[in-house]
């Protein structure tokens, strides 16, 4: 078996985000397998082949990559951001888990990528400056009760909470019960961000508080950051800044 699996991230949609690794690795690929609008975001090679795919396709994606590279093929996979987080490489390593055994003896590299949270938390200052967790609210491969018992794990710790998938057409109501959940461990005035397609085009960033936070605010492209109770606000003449400090105290409950 002479083929190869990269799962690559491609950062959070700026191509200047996209590290040099990631861009040599695509370029080396034979083939590029991918969600459509992200496999959009990658510079066409010369005699590249190109495997589309829709949203939630992810294992069928996985073994399809895989089978490629049994095949002898270059393979890339790709994921937006980091594919380590809610993305591709757990996937592949599923598929090789639970699929044809000859693909544990594949050459698998997991490349890095920037992740929408740190993209987003640079946008805005230093949020994420104490410990964090990170909690998608997607329940379509978890039960809603699992994400509810985390967020009261995470909000009663006093965590920074970044949450990935807040919002969809299905589920529009689940980010203002987790809003709710956190707000009955922070003050109304704990800085809020709602970070909506960073670093692309279409880019918006609001500031605001668990107090005022409007839900309505988020989609799928949404980003949400929930400061702990010593995050602060700084307002500047160059606009605000976010940040939480290094050191930290014991908050009792």
């Amino acid at each position: 078996m002479t083929g190869c699996l990269a799962i690559v991230g491609l950062g959070p949609g700026a191509p200047e985000l996209m590290t040099p690794l990631a861009a040599e690795t695509l370029r080396a690929a034979t083939d590029v397998v991918g969600y459509a609008p992200y496999l959009a975001r990658v510079p066409e090679g010369m005699g590249q082949r190109r495997h589309a795919s829709d949203n939630r396709e992810e294992l069928a994606r996985a073994r399809q990559a895989l089978e490629l590279a049994a095949q002898g093929k270059s393979v890339a996979v790709v994921s937006s951001g980091d594919p380590g987080m809610f993305a591709m490489a757990s996937a592949v390593f599923e598929a090789i888990e639970t699929g044809n055994a000859a693909w544990k003896d594949i050459d698998i590299t997991v490349v890095p990528g920037v992740s929408a949270m740190l993209a987003a938390a640079a946008r805005i200052g230093a949020p994420l400056g104490h410990d964090f967790c990170v909690i998608s609210l997607s329940d379509n491969l978890k039960p809603w009760e699992l994400v509810l018992k985390r967020l009261e794990a995470a909000a009663a710790g006093d965590f920074i909470i970044v949450l990935y998938n807040p919002a969809s057409k299905a589920r529009p109501w689940q980010l203002g019960e987790a809003l709710g959940l956190i707000a009955r461990h922070r003050a109304g005035a704990t800085p809020v961000i709602f970070a909506r397609a960073v670093t692309q085009a279409d880019e918006s960033i609001e500031i605001t508080t668990i107090a005022e936070a409007d839900p309505a605010r988020a989609d799928m492209r949404t980003l949400v950051i929930v400061g702990s109770s010593a995050t602060r606000l700084i307002q500047g003449s160059r606009g605000p800044f976010v940040y939480t400090p290094r050191h930290a105290e014991l908050v009792e409950p």
